[in-house]
């Protein structure tokens, strides 16, 4: 049974970290790209950043980058977000996501699994 598990969302004062974790379980994870994605009420799943099912390439939507990382443990078929300089902005429910495709990434259409998705609240 193919499961991805979101963990570590919270509420954070702006300026504070987060790490998101994303636990997949019933298939090889290490053949999949997987992606972050979040959702703020009554707006689109958005684009937040991916990585390469080897971990050698990580790709960030312009509004995280330098603030958040994604990295991945294919030993513990594991993808986190480790999220620093939070905004009111990010507050969303985040996703993550895995894909066989190894081409747009950014677009939540490719992607094959998604988990139930995390809260992450920041407070201004």
């Amino acid at each position: 049974q193919v499961q991805l598990v979101e963990s570590g969302g919270g509420l954070v004062q702006a300026g504070g970290s987060l790490r998101l974790s994303c636990a997949a379980s019933g298939w090889t994870f290490s053949n999949y790209a997987m992606g972050w994605f979040r959702q703020a009420p009554g707006k689109e799943r958005d684009f937040v950043a991916t990585i390469t099912g080897s971990g050698g390439r990580t790709y960030y939507a312009d509004s995280v980058k330098g603030r958040f990382t994604i990295s991945r443990d294919n030993a513990k078929n594991t993808v986190f977000l480790q999220m620093n300089n939070l905004k009111p902005e990010d507050t969303a429910v985040y996703y993550c996501g895995a894909s066989l495709k190894t081409y747009a990434l950014t677009f939540a259409t490719v992607y094959d699994y998604w988990g139930q998705g995390t809260q992450v609240t920041v407070s201004s």
